[in-house]
């Protein structure tokens, strides 16, 4: 039997264009809601209000089977194209198998190690930090951001975003766009220089 290969950005975007039609508004409120009541009831998955990460091993073994059921299921939802994205369960675990255990975020000094982590883990989680994709202003976005760097708990920036571009509305899909776009990533590593973190990953 053949290996399944791992999904390649370009089979993504041939699926994006060739996928099954759907309706926005059925998938939002009819596939994806119907679909994980059904699975949450043919996986007996009751969750505890009062515990945030479960740590039961036949729920979390569970929750693993009941995600990967409906991501094979549903697919997932291309919103420029109106199609779904298909996938087959040997994908999906061939790409999860293939898929790095850690990464470096940043540089120097300011580096931090993504890693996958146990519910049991000892090792403290990475912190981000920052107004993540909230419209910032423009006298206010070095401020902002630099706030969020110069905190030594934070380990990496989640930006905002300009909220205008020497006054200008950076409306999608016009140069003002893109002009707001480049700006922001200047904009936040001058914050990181000014906290004294210029290797922040961003």
């Amino acid at each position: 039997m053949a290996l399944a290969k791992k999904v390649t950005v370009f089979d993504v975007f041939d699926r994006a264009k060739s996928g099954p039609k759907v309706d926005e508004n059925v998938w939002d409120n009819k596939i994806i809601p119907q679909t994980a009541s059904r699975l949450k009831e043919k996986y007996g998955i009751k969750m505890d209000k009062k515990v945030i990460v479960p740590t039961d091993k036949a729920l979390i073994d569970n929750l693993f089977r009941a995600g990967l059921e409906m991501l094979v299921e549903c697919g997932v939802y291309c919103m420029d194209t109106g199609r779904v994205i298909k996938f087959t369960e040997e994908e999906v675990l061939t790409s999860v198998n293939a898929a790095p255990s850690r990464c470096i975020l940043g540089e120097g000094k300011d580096a931090v190690i993504l890693e996958c982590r146990s519910y049991k883990d000892s090792k403290p989680p990475i912190i981000q930090g920052g107004p993540t994709g909230a419209p910032v202003s423009e006298d206010l976005f070095i401020p902002v951001h630099q706030s969020y760097a110069q905190e030594a708990l934070v380990d990496t920036i989640v930006d905002g975003v300009l909220q205008t571009i020497n006054g200008h509305d950076p409306v999608p899909g016009s140069p003002w766009e893109i002009a707001a776009v480049k700006s922001e990533a200047i904009l936040i590593r001058a914050a990181q220089m000014r906290a004294g973190r210029p290797g922040m990953a961003l």
